[in-house]
């Protein structure tokens, strides 16, 4: 029997005597949620959770791409692309991108996540060399202004050494080196930082019927696999993040799942990177059909993942999102 072990992470004041920081960052937890496959889940006090497991846990984060994972670090969404779900089409030009890319550094934004190819549902691939002629100028230009951490939103090795050559600075790969294994050896040979994100299918039929015998736990599983698979490749583990992919192949159910049970992911002792912001599930719930105006909701999502320790949050709204967390952890 595989047991699964989540902390249940929370930010009081008063902590009481066996609390422990979880990835020495702004969350503690004296609490551990035990999970099996096919059994009732059971809480347990962190100190009895095994040896190991709780390093993971508690273990503080290596810096990311510069980035200190010991508190919450805003990445801002630039796709530079014709088709994406919630703002195809606006910085689709260089010169648009790059003048969007300064408003979210002065909001405050950690880190820029820059993508050439929608992976939205229903979006076809896009070819190596168009997505290179649309992210690689405008990186370049960016990094010539500026000294922010750069993320290439890719699966191709090919778009991932062109935007590293021109200044990114990590990798941010939605199909965790499923569709181009090379990237984790770009990556290595680099020594640039990966994210390895959970997607069930492809985008372009990742929301026909998405089914999992237990959402969080497989993709836990996944995630565990892969990251081996990146530390096999060169990777070094401290510089791997990991994404469970909300939306990518998964129903409001499983979001929603995800979102509950999100600091499990921390016991694979990885930083987390949540991407919910304007997501469909947001608008579902809250009856809004028009992605810009889910504002409300994405920041909902945001401080909980906050709550739960989450140290990367790649948004839309980067100023929003950087009010609603510094208020929230002032209080």
């Amino acid at each position: 029997m595989t047991f699964y072990y989540r902390a249940i992470p929370r930010t009081d004041q008063a902590k009481p005597e066996g609390a422990v920081a979880l990835a020495g960052g702004w969350c503690w937890f004296d609490q551990v949620e035990v999970l099996q496959r096919g059994g009732a889940a059971h809480l347990i006090p962190a100190r009895e959770t095994p040896h190991d497991i709780l390093q993971r846990m508690t273990s503080p984060r290596a810096d990311i791409a510069s980035l200190d994972m010991g508190s919450p670090n805003i990445m801002g969404i630039l796709n530079v692309t014709p088709d994406s779900f919630s703002d195809g089409g606006k910085f689709a030009s260089a010169a648009a991108a790059v003048e969007q890319a300064k408003r979210m550094i002065s909001d405050g934004v950690n880190i820029l996540d820059i993508g050439g190819e929608s992976t939205r549902p229903g979006a076809l691939d896009v070819s190596i060399s168009d997505e290179i002629a649309r992210v690689v100028p405008v990186i370049a230009t960016i990094r010539a202004q500026s000294d922010i951490a750069i993320s290439i939103d890719t699966r191709k090795s090919d778009v991932a050494q062109a935007a590293m050559h021109a200044g990114a600075t990590f990798v941010n790969d939605v199909s965790a080196m499923g569709f181009d294994a090379k990237i984790a050896t770009v990556a290595a040979q680099a020594k640039t930082p990966i994210c390895l994100m959970h997607a069930q299918g492809q985008p372009k039929d990742m929301q026909v019927d998405p089914r999992y015998e237990n959402v969080v736990l497989d993709i836990y599983d996944y995630l565990a696999h892969r990251i081996e698979i990146a530390v096999q490749a060169g990777v070094e583990r401290a510089q791997i993040v990991v994404d469970p992919g909300i939306g990518f192949g998964k129903t409001q159910g499983h979001n929603l799942a995800i979102l509950r049970g999100i600091s499990l992911f921390h016991s694979l002792g990885c930083p987390v990177l949540l991407g919910a912001s304007r997501k469909k599930f947001i608008g579902d719930i809250t009856q809004e059909p028009i992605a810009e105006l889910r504002v409300g909701g994405s920041l909902a999502v945001a401080l909980k993942a906050v709550s739960q320790g989450v140290q990367i949050l790649r948004v839309h709204d980067t100023k929003e999102t950087k009010q609603a967390i510094r208020l929230a952890q002032k209080i």
